[in-house]
């Protein structure tokens, strides 16, 4: 691909941090995350946030937002959707510090927040 050509095959893109030198925070909140329940194969509705430092590399927006949209059909429990998240986006920038939270929707009259973090304390 090209340096202006971006996947939408649910891969996370990046491009080069412009400030290397500089610790700032990135912040993606996605409201319409939608995945599916492993157990009985209904719609689960959250909201994913994700913080982070970059080092080298930056998430290009645009396939990050397609990558959460791989998601739509995939049975995946709530705490392995962020820790999955998070893996994935180390593996992509290697970020100096990141977080992944997950704030779903009722299922129950029970919300559920899922965190992970990158470096663990």
């Amino acid at each position: 691909m090209g340096a202006n050509e971006f996947a939408t095959d649910g891969t996370i893109d990046s491009f080069e941090n412009q400030h290397p030198g500089r610790d700032y925070e990135i912040r993606f909140d996605a409201p319409e995350f939608t995945s599916v329940c492993p157990m009985t194969g209904q719609p689960d509705f959250g909201t994913i946030t994700l913080v982070y430092v970059p080092e080298a590399r930056c998430i290009e927006l645009r396939s990050f937002k397609f990558y959460l949209q791989s998601f739509r059909e995939r049975g995946i429990f709530y705490e392995d959707v962020v820790n999955v998240i998070l893996d994935d986006v180390v593996a992509a920038i290697a970020p100096r510090r990141a977080t992944v939270t997950g704030d779903f929707h009722a299922r129950g009259g029970i919300t559920a927040r899922v965190t992970a973090t990158h470096p663990q304390a």
